[in-house]
């Protein structure tokens, strides 16, 4: 028994083991899928900011480039602009005086934006204002002039200015409104860098981004953040995160429609990580702390459910080497507490029985002493009785003689056989009976008058052995034995009417009955397992009713519709007495029945 604990302990640890490991792998799971979770939705929500945050800093580059553009057109149709380049298409010189009174629109420039140059060149590249004699071509690329006079008065931004990498560039064309918007010369600015440093100017977004400001070659305009940047490759990857100096930024690109140039904000990843890494920390320690409650919730419950099981387990070990003790410990679990009641009910039942059985020996036992009080030898009784019979023959002894075999009959049938079934057949309980009556016929003479009543029908209806013999001895002893006249004593065997699957024996004598008060203690009498009736004459040495009564509580335990199962007495005085039981009409492990 105890091997089978050690193993059922065994088999609960490894259950436990494997629930637990189970439960681990579904925690790091959740955590994992979790932690994922929340870090996209970080990495998108940041993303989403950066290009609001792009989005708003090329706004303000937009408006920065619309102001200059504006100032620059109100200048090239200026009508003294428009008058001077007139004349100078047309070959008319150009005196310095009118070459200076250029520096009145220049100035309106730079006062209303960052503009920190203005030059005027001609058709033919000669500039115009300031007044010296550098050309256009040494300026600048040939191919912004070409793009210049392809954009026909548009302004287009050239970038860094090549004589002076910490400026920008910017050149359209003059368009001769009186020359049907012939080609007049060119307006170029120059403006400083830090004009178009957008960094100070959203530093109140919270946020440590580079942004940076390439054209569309990829050179830097305005470069915010580590030397080693290379605007080209930013502007030619497709890269969400790039890396520089070890360091792990996400991209976030902003092209610009009226420049050709490209806003590049650069935001740390680490900035993001932080909140992640306070999240994957929360995981793990509020996972750890649940997966710690987890194996006390588990290893407790486990011990509600197996602890009953194991008290049930030793309660049935007792069972087994014989001691039938209940378990009255209750689980918290329904089920368990079911097995516990149900097994409860077993072992009540098992007691029970073995007590019947046991109360069933001993009256057997009982019975068998009273049949057997001298201990006579039941081959020498025959004997005797035999040579008796032979010797009433010889002397013509007929009645005398049949008397004799009717009380060998009788002790063949009282003692019998130990070994031998003690159930009998109705037809020979009732010849027994009669073998019975006829020897009491010789002691009452023709006061003794009899009559059984049973049809053939009930004739192979078992039924314990003397269990109507006792009735029918108590019914002589005090209904016949006191009358100087003739009695009746009366044997019927019939179905009760209440019941249709079970016969109603019923043995009754005319003799002088019981009062109420005798009837009442003879009750008592039997509920109490008294061993003779309360006549007050001590007559009989047979069984008393109340052994009848309570065999038939041994061997019938319970009417199948729990109706009363036991001696029903009616007797009332110089009325007579009438005893009766009700048995079913056939044995539980017997297969025969009248039907």
């Amino acid at each position: 028994m105890w091997q089978k604990v050690a193993q059922f302990n065994t088999l609960r640890n490894q259950m436990l083991a494997g629930f637990v490991f189970v439960m681990m792998i579904v925690l790091v799971c959740a955590g994992i899928i979790t932690y994922n979770s929340v870090s996209t939705l970080l990495n998108t929500k940041a993303e989403a900011q950066m290009k609001q945050i792009a989005s708003q800093a090329n706004g303000r580059l937009e408006a920065l480039i619309t102001q200059i553009d504006t100032l620059t057109l109100q200048a090239v149709n200026d009508a003294y602009l428009q008058q001077l380049f007139l004349a100078s298409v047309q070959g008319n010189p150009v005196s310095f005086s009118e070459r200076q009174a250029l520096m009145k629109i220049a100035n309106h420039i730079q006062a209303y934006s960052g503009v920190t140059s203005v030059e005027l060149y001609s058709t033919g590249y000669a500039r115009m204002f300031p007044l010296d004699e550098t050309k256009l071509t040494d300026r600048i690329a040939p191919q912004w002039i070409a793009q210049a006079d392809k954009e026909k008065g548009r302004l287009v931004w050239i970038g860094s200015d090549p004589a002076d990498p910490g400026s920008v560039l910017a050149i359209r064309r003059i368009n001769l409104i009186d020359r049907w918007f012939s080609n007049g010369g060119y307006l170029m600015v120059r403006m400083n860098r830090s004009y178009l440093d957008l960094q100070s100017k959203l530093s109140d977004t919270g946020y440590q981004e580079l942004m940076l400001l390439a054209d569309s070659a990829g050179n830097s305009i305005v470069p915010v953040g580590p030397e080693d940047i290379d605007t080209k490759e930013l502007l030619l990857s497709d890269a969400q995160q790039v890396t520089f100096a070890e360091k792990r930024y996400m991209l976030v690109k902003q092209p610009s429609e009226q420049t050709g140039w490209t806003l590049m904000i650069l935001y740390p990843v680490s900035d993001i990580s932080d909140g992640i890494s306070v999240l994957r920390w929360a995981i793990i320690v509020s996972g750890a702390i649940g997966f710690v409650l987890f194996i006390v919730l588990s290893f407790a419950l486990s011990m509600m459910i197996t602890r009953p099981i194991l008290r049930l387990m030793r309660a049935m070990r007792n069972t087994r080497q014989g001691v039938l003790t209940p378990n009255l410990a209750k689980s918290y679990t329904a089920e368990l507490n079911d097995l516990n009641i149900t097994y409860n009910q077993m072992v009540d039942n098992m007691n029970r029985l073995i007590k019947l059985v046991y109360e069933k020996e001993v009256i057997q036992s009982r019975t068998e002493l009273q049949a057997l009080q001298a201990q006579i030898d039941p081959h020498f009784l025959y004997n005797t009785l035999e040579a008796l019979y032979w010797s009433l023959q010889d002397k013509d002894e007929e009645e005398l003689a049949d008397l004799v075999v009717a009380m060998s009959d009788l002790f063949r049938y009282v003692i019998g056989n130990p070994n031998k079934d003690e159930w009998v057949t109705m037809n020979e309980e009732l010849e027994h009976i009669k073998r019975y009556l006829s020897i009491m016929s010789v002691r009452f003479g023709s006061r003794l008058v009899w009559a059984i009543d049973c049809d053939d029908a009930y004739s192979h209806v078992h039924i314990p052995k003397l269990l109507i013999q006792p009735l029918v001895e108590n019914a002589i002893l005090h209904g016949l034995e006191g009358k100087s006249d003739e009695g009746l004593i009366a044997i019927c065997v019939e179905l009760a009417p209440e019941r249709p699957d079970e016969l109603r024996i019923t043995v009754r004598d005319d003799g002088p009955g019981m009062s109420e008060e005798t009837l009442h203690a003879l009750k008592a009498a039997m509920d109490r397992g008294g061993a003779e009736a309360p006549s007050g004459k001590g007559k009989g040495k047979g069984m008393a009713m109340a052994n009848v009564q309570r065999r038939l509580k041994l061997y019938y335990p319970a009417a199948p519709d729990g109706a009363y199962r036991g001696l029903t007495i009616a007797s009332a005085l110089q009325q007579g007495t009438s005893v009766s039981f009700d048995i079913p009409m056939y044995k539980e492990d017997d297969d025969d029945s009248i039907q």
